[in-house]
């Protein structure tokens, strides 16, 4: 499985966790009929836009989307699009977000107001997503043993809407008694 995520840990979008997964098919060494990669996907109840690893091109997509541009601007409205407030987005050093189209991309990253971070090597403690993962893997997926690979994505996915919510949930202020609804 491929993931990535982000997660708000304060300010505004506070508890906001977002992910997107792929999967990654085993390669064959057998010496079978080549087949589509529809074919291939099928064969392990995916679709094929479920498949992949995470590349420069999705990385990039994702902070975008993190960020909260919208979809659809033309040419012209994506180098000008600006969030209102600044973003610090901290990056693990795997080496996709090192790639040289997330460096080609920092600027009109940051002339958006969001920011790249790089944490220190080996330094997993700080990154306030490294317990998210932890806890996923290890407490929110009941069933790790599955059949066909899109039935692991699926649990997988379904541990991460589960975190998120409880996430979102830890976040949320309780309202004061005389402020709840009559």
């Amino acid at each position: 499985m491929n993931v990535i995520g982000g997660y708000f840990s304060h300010g505004p979008c506070a508890g906001r966790f977002e992910f997107e997964a792929w999967a990654s098919l085993p390669k064959s060494k057998a010496k079978q009929p080549w087949k589509s990669l529809e074919e291939r996907a099928k064969d392990h109840g995916l679709r094929p836009e479920e498949v992949g690893t995470l590349d420069a091109d999705r990385v990039l997509s994702f902070l975008w989307r993190l960020a909260g541009r919208p979809d659809g601007l033309s040419d012209a409205q994506r180098r000008t699009w600006r969030r209102e407030r600044p973003l610090m987005i901290p990056l693990d050093n795997y080496s996709v977000h090192h790639s040289q189209a997330v460096q080609d991309a920092r600027p009109l990253l940051e002339a958006a107001d969001v920011y790249l971070v790089y944490l220190s090597s080996y330094s997993p403690e700080l990154s306030e997503i490294e317990p998210i993962w932890r806890a996923v893997k290890y407490h929110e997926i009941p069933v790790r043993s599955q059949a066909l690979l899109g039935g692991l994505k699926r649990e997988v996915e379904t541990a991460l809407r589960t975190k998120a919510k409880k996430l979102s949930a830890a976040h949320s202020l309780p309202q004061h008694p005389l402020q709840q609804p009559t």
